[in-house]
C-alpha cells in the first residue's frame, strides 16, 4: 500500500533527495513543500502517514511546529544539526536523520515508520474477531472463540485452553495438532507446555513473559530464539 507523506524543507536540494529516495524505495506518494508554514497547514489538513520535518529553517522552527502535527502523522525529523536530536526525540519523532543521509538509512527510517504504523492498526483492530476453532471435548464438539483465548496448556494427554470469559475448555487434541488449527503469526509457541496469543501478551523477559491479567507463562530454552524472531 502506498504511503503518503509530506516534506517540510527550505532547501530545495533536500527536497528532492527525499523525493528521490522516496521514489526508488517504491510505494510512497511525496509532497513537498520549502515554505514550512504553507507545509504544516497541509498536514494538519490532508494527515498524512509520514511527516519529513527540517529542524531549522530560517526563522521557523521545526521543533515547534512538530507541536501541530494531527494525531496519526508519524514524524521524521531531518536537519543537519546532531544537537537537535534530543528536542526530536522528546516530540515522539520516530527516527532522526542527520544531514547528509544515505538511501539505506532513509529506508531504515521508513521501515520504522511501517511498522509503527503496523502497531497502531494493530491495536485499534481487535484481533482474531469472529474467529474461532472447534474441539472435541469428551463426546461433544466445543467451539472456542480465539479472541477469548488467554493461553494453552500441555498437561499429561490432554491440552487445556484458558480463555478470559468461562472456564477451560479440555480437549485430547496432541499440543501439535492445536498448533496447527491456529492462525501462525498470532499465536506463539513460547515453551514445550504454552502456546500465546501475541496480542495478550504485556511484558517479557528472556525466561518469563506476562499476560493480560498478570498471568504469568515461563519461556522455554529451546523456543525463546523463535519467540523473540
Amino acid at each position: 500500500m502506498t504511503m503518503k507523506c509530506v516534506a517540510i524543507d527550505d532547501e530545495p536540494m533536500a527536497l528532492e533527495v527525499i523525493k528521490n529516495f522516496a521514489q526508488r524505495l517504491g510505494e510512497m506518494e511525496v509532497t513537498t513543500f520549502s515554505n514550512p508554514l504553507v507545509g504544516i497547514e497541509h498536514v494538519k489538513r490532508t494527515r498524512p502517514e509520514l511527516l519529513f520535518l527540517d529542524v531549522k529553517m530560517g526563522e521557523v522552527s521545526g521543533v515547534d511546529l512538530a507541536k501541530e502535527i494531527p494525531e496519526g502523522t508519524f514524524l521524521v525529523f531531518t536537519t543537519a544539526y546532531a544537537q537537535y536530536a534530543i528536542d526530536g526525540f522528546d516530540l515522539n519523532a520516530v527516527d532522526f536523520l542527520h544531514k547528509p543521509f544515505s538511501f539505506s538509512r532513509f529506508e531504515k527510517a521508513v521501515e520504522k515508520v511501517r511498522q509503527a504504523i503496523k502497531l497502531v492498526n494493530y491495536s485499534t483492530t481487535p484481533p482474531l474477531d469472529g474467529e474461532e476453532i472447534t474441539v472435541k471435548v469428551e463426546y461433544k464438539n466445543v467451539t472456542v472463540k480465539l479472541s477469548s483465548i488467554l493461553y494453552i496448556q500441555a498437561m499429561d494427554n490432554y491440552v487445556k485452553i484458558y480463555t478470559v470469559d468461562g472456564k477451560p475448555v479440555v480437549t485430547q487434541l496432541s499440543m501439535k495438532s492445536l498448533e496447527g488449527m491456529l492462525p501462525q503469526g498470532e499465536f506463539v509457541r513460547v515453551h514445550k507446555s504454552y502456546i500465546v496469543p501475541r496480542h495478550r501478551i504485556e511484558s517479557y523477559s528472556r525466561t518469563q513473559l506476562q499476560l493480560t491479567g498478570g498471568v504469568e507463562i515461563p519461556v522455554g530454552r529451546t523456543y525463546a530464539a523463535s519467540f523473540f524472531n
